[in-house]
């Protein structure tokens, strides 16, 4: 998956970053991105064990996120979500590349528009708009979310804070090592975060920590770019 959608697509989630309601549907987003994620490492392989190897991984991801979706009462997201899994199923199934190639492309478009009607789940359920959610992002941001409970906002607070001295240190490393291993660096941290969210396990402080960890991480990823001869 090319690095611009999926800092796209995380940032498009971590935008909402509370206990409450749209909590189901930041996991359920995080869980889709990977998905799309695998589907478009799956169209780079040049071999079918490869590709369905990525594939393998994908459909993994849809099944872990079955519940998120369930609790997140996106229709229009779950049935694009029916659509990636048969389509790549039907992908692990055919003995062309050519042909698994044709089904991972419509997968990974499915998977974008499910990701996209998760993201506008969240708007039409405000009866705010985006002016709101703007102003709430920014109380978030300061420790004052009335909405939620005493002791998940005490949690919340001390995960901003760790994570506060994270960024610092993250910014430092993009700062002093090479471009090529700051973002080999900040990807395996990415990926960790991907891999912890498709835990069914996880405490909600957990989730929390990995989905903010994740959308610093991306930050960093795009501001690192694809690390170009003349850059770093």
């Amino acid at each position: 998956m090319k690095l611009y959608y999926l800092i796209r697509y995380t940032l498009i989630f971590c935008l909402f970053s509370s206990f409450g309601p749209t909590q189901p549907c930041e996991y359920a987003g995080s869980n889709i991105a990977y998905v799309k994620a695998q589907t478009e490492k799956a169209l780079e392989m040049e071999d079918l064990q490869l590709m369905r190897f990525h594939i393998y991984k994908a459909l993994d991801a849809i099944v872990k996120s079955k519940r998120q979706l369930e609790d997140c009462a996106c229709e229009d997201a779950s049935e694009r979500i029916i659509e990636v899994s048969e389509l790549l199923k039907s992908a692990t199934q055919t003995s062309s590349l050519t042909a698994a190639r044709i089904l991972l492309q419509k997968a990974s478009h499915s998977a974008g528009e499910g990701l996209e009607a998760l993201y506008g789940h969240e708007q039409h359920g405000s009866p705010y708009g985006t002016d709101h959610l703007t102003v709430n992002t920014t109380d978030i941001e300061t420790g004052q979310n009335p909405s939620l409970p005493p002791d998940e906002k005490i949690v919340k607070q001390k995960i901003d804070s760790s994570l506060t001295k994270y960024s610092t240190s993250l910014q430092k490393v993009v700062n002093t090592v090479n471009c090529k291993e700051a973002r080999a660096f900040a990807t395996r941290i990415y990926e960790n975060c991907e891999q912890q969210l498709l835990r069914s396990d996880l405490s909600e402080g957990k989730k929390y920590y990995n989905l903010r960890t994740k959308e610093i991480t991306g930050k960093v990823l795009q501001q690192l770019g694809e690390c170009v001869p003349n850059g770093q």
